[in-house]
């Protein structure tokens, strides 16, 4: 069966959605299934094994500039690779308005959430089959749901299989690290700089070293003064995302905000401690072995907002993260087995 997967991002979207990837080739004989994706994320497909190709598609970029990505012939090149193959089934997994345009203009028979399922409730206009699917669900079960319906097979009760495999990436040989990924495109999800650079003064006095990646300049910055005239806490280089979950993949434990590359480092099964502010870890929070969610308590948490408007005594910003002390991470990496 010739599928087409239209998820074009993000980072941890693409990671949520590997377990249905694996549920499906476990329950149909053939499956031959492509992926749409934004070019930033084109590696990520390819780390499932039965992933065949990959069409990166580029909206972030063209609707900065739309004059001249059509212009250039962008577009019209894009729409051509998509046309190209007829598949049984074009299977829209994200329900956002841009991904139910990529679905509508592929060739096979179209399938997505319904209206009341949908990120974006104008998408399921695109579809011939609308399937409804519980928003409150994890989005990990999410897709694994839809992936079930679509393709007619009973899901699995068994724990997420995300296929990845240790052997197909290249790890490096290294004192295995603590990661800190201190990252994240949300300032609302932002874990407070006081408390990265107290833990990180805790770990590096009881000799354990730590590595933070970084992503922008901004977090570059954080990094090195999170780091700074501590012996064991190392920037790393700037990496692609193939290298960064290497590193992640080789790592002793994570902490993590809420971030793309965090569930990456859960679907390796690395020993996880991540906080959560004004996102809901029971909905799209780190899924698999060795994690542990330190859920904010405040009354407005999950807020789910970008910016904060919260006022506060304490001086602690966001302050939902008041609570989420570096004792509690300290005390959750213990649990996990970390020393």
């Amino acid at each position: 069966m010739k599928i087409l997967l239209v998820k074009t991002s993000s980072l941890g979207d693409l990671i949520h959605t590997f377990p249905a990837i694996t549920d499906a080739a476990k329950a149909l004989q053939k499956l031959e299934l492509d992926w749409v994706v934004e070019e930033g994320f084109h590696e990520v497909p390819h780390w499932h094994p039965e992933v065949d190709s990959v069409i990166p598609v580029s909206i972030r970029r063209w609707r900065q500039q739309p004059v001249t990505s059509v212009r250039n012939g962008e577009i019209e090149d894009f729409l051509e690779e998509l046309k190209a193959k007829q598949y049984d089934m074009v299977l829209d997994a994200q329900g956002l308005i841009k991904s139910a345009l990529v679905t509508r203009a592929a060739r096979g028979y179209r399938v997505g959430y319904n209206w009341h399922s949908a990120r974006e409730k104008i998408a399921s206009w695109a579809y011939q089959q609308k399937i409804a699917v519980d928003k409150t669900q994890h989005a990990v079960q999410r897709s694994r749901q839809l992936f079930a319906q679509a393709l007619n097979y009973t899901q699995p009760k068994s724990p997420p299989d995300y296929g990845l495999q240790k052997r197909t990436l290249d790890i490096p040989n290294q004192v295995k690290p603590v990661v800190f990924l201190h990252g994240t495109t949300w300032e609302t999800k932002l874990w407070p700089f006081e408390y990265w650079r107290e833990l990180a003064e805790r770990l590096d006095e009881a000799g354990q070293p730590v590595t933070l990646p970084w992503g922008t300049q901004e977090e570059y910055q954080r990094a090195e003064m999170i780091g700074q005239s501590l012996e064991r806490i190392q920037t790393l280089p700037a990496m692609g995302l193939s290298e960064m979950a290497a590193h992640l993949a080789s790592a002793k434990a994570v902490v993590a905000v809420d971030t793309g590359l965090a569930h990456i480092a859960a679907a390796f099964s690395v020993p996880t401690v991540s906080v959560y502010g004004a996102t809901d870890a029971k909905r799209t929070g780190t899924l698999g072995v060795h994690q542990i969610h330190l859920q904010s308590e405040r009354a407005c948490s999950p807020c789910l907002s970008r910016h904060c408007h919260q006022a506060t005594d304490s001086g602690v910003q966001p302050p939902c993260f008041q609570q989420i002390t570096p004792e509690q991470i300290l005390q959750g990496l213990l649990e996990l087995g970390v020393e």
